[in-house]
Parts: C-alpha cells; structure tokens; sequence
C-alpha cells in the first residue's frame, strides 16, 4: 500500500467513527454504517461466533485468492471476477498489469486496447470497459489513487459493495462489510445461519454484519469462501462429511440447485 493510500485510509477509519442517520439505532460500533442491521439474538450471535471459529480453525491462512500487488490492481482483478473463477482471472491479469501499470496508464489507453489481455474471462468486452471507466474517474476524480471508503468505491463503474468490500478489506484493512458471493450464500442456508435458501445477497450481507464481530468481516468472507469453494461445494448435495459440516450442517442433506430455486 502506497504512502497516499495510508493516509486514506486512516482518515477513512476516522471518518467512519461518525454516527450515520440510518445506522444510529444500530449496536455500539456500528453506528457509522449507512443502514439498519437487522436485530438478532445472543444465540444466534452465539452460534455464528462459533461458525466463524470453526472456519478459521480449518481454514487459518485465508486470504484474498486473487493476485494483486496495489489497490487499483485488486480493484481491476475484482471486476474482472464477476461470473468467472479466481484462478481464470489470475492467469489473465499477469499480462494485463504489466501492460498498464498503473491508473493513468490505463485512462490513456481504450476499452479495446484493454480487451486484448481479458479475452480468455467472460463478458470480457463490458469488464474492458468497466476497466477503463473506473481508472479513468480513478485518475480525474482521486488524484489517481484508489479510494478507500465504500461511498466513493460505489461510484465506479463495475463496482458493486461486493467488489468495494473485497478492496477494503484486502488493500486497505477496513470493514465495512462483509463480501456475499455465490459460496457464501449457499453457505448461510446450508449451515443455518438463514432460513430461506435463496435470500438475496444484500439481506444475508446485513445479517453477517449484525452476527459477526466487525474485525472479522473480511476474514468470514475469506473462510466462507473457501469452505464453499474445496469442501462444501455446489454439488446437489453437500457430502456432509467435513467437520464442520458435520457439527454445524442443517441444510447439507436438501438438494441446493441454485437455478431451480
């Protein structure tokens, strides 16, 4: 992390100690988030902490699985993750960093120039140009520095609160959410954290936020991530044979179909 980007960051760490209106009613220390946190119980928070132990027991090195060694580069590898795997972005993005290092570089250029590096990832041609968008409001808006807060990030183009809570957490250390993936909401149903196994995303964001300590947002995303992705995967049924699924699993023996639900 760059000298500039510290500074952001502190002073995003600052700024967010600040009681927001829609966040005031809100438990003590999460009174700066722009939103009402559903209500839970102790149980509940409970039995989270306990899920939450559990994975980083299993899962202790947990960690952004994406290459990236500046905030912009982690923010461009985000966008080009959606509705692709880690592993496919990170064999495209090598090149890609080393042809443009940096914002500027990337404003200069075209969402053409861009697609020629990201043909092998999905929807290439909209992220080429998401790319471009967001580098170049980067460069004219930020003095060519990434943001560090969640307001500013949500200005981007291609960039939605999963993509801002990934490059918080990961370039700057900041939690402001908790990043819901594909793994993650699976994941809330199949170990009984929620009810309904097709919530939206957002819900299930918010009831993290309310269930788990905020110092560990980033890392339940990580370790939820990561249990989903090699042990709980996407198969109809979980094999209910990992021991977390074992000692935590409610849903793991209902078939999960995520298109037919």
């Amino acid at each position: 992390m760059t000298s500039d980007s510290t500074a952001a960051a502190k002073t995003t760490r600052t700024a967010s100690k600040q009681v927001h209106p829609k966040g005031k009613d809100n438990p003590k220390g999460l009174r700066d988030i722009p939103f009402a946190l559903p209500e839970v119980t102790k149980e509940d928070r409970s039995r989270a902490l306990k899920i939450a132990n559990a994975l980083r027991k299993h899962y202790p090195d947990s960690k952004c699985e994406l290459d990236f060694s500046a905030p912009h580069e982690l923010l461009i590898a985000t966008i080009l993750s959606a509705q692709s795997t880690d592993a496919g972005v990170n064999k495209a993005t090598p090149g890609l960093f080393a042809a443009f290092k940096t914002p500027a570089e990337y404003a200069a250029s075209t969402p053409e120039e861009i697609e020629g590096y990201v043909k092998t990832i999905g929807l290439f041609r909209n992220k080429a140009k998401a790319i471009h968008a967001s580098m170049t409001r980067v460069v004219e808006v930020y003095g060519g520095e990434v943001p560090g807060n969640m307001a500013d990030l949500l200005t981007l183009r291609g960039v939605a609160r999963k993509t801002a809570n990934v490059v918080l957490g990961n370039a700057f250390g900041i939690n402001d959410g908790v990043t819901v993936d594909t793994h993650v909401q699976r994941l809330v149903w199949r170990l009984g954290i929620v009810d309904e196994p097709k919530m939206d995303t957002g819900k299930i964001e918010k009831l993290l936020m309310a269930l788990m300590p905020r110092p560990r947002w980033s890392e339940i995303g990580h370790t939820m991530v990561l249990h989903g992705r090699y042990s709980c995967t996407a198969r109809p049924n979980c094999k209910h044979d990992h021991p977390i699924c074992v000692k935590f699993g409610v849903n793991c023996d209902k078939a999960y179909n995520k298109s037919k639900l």
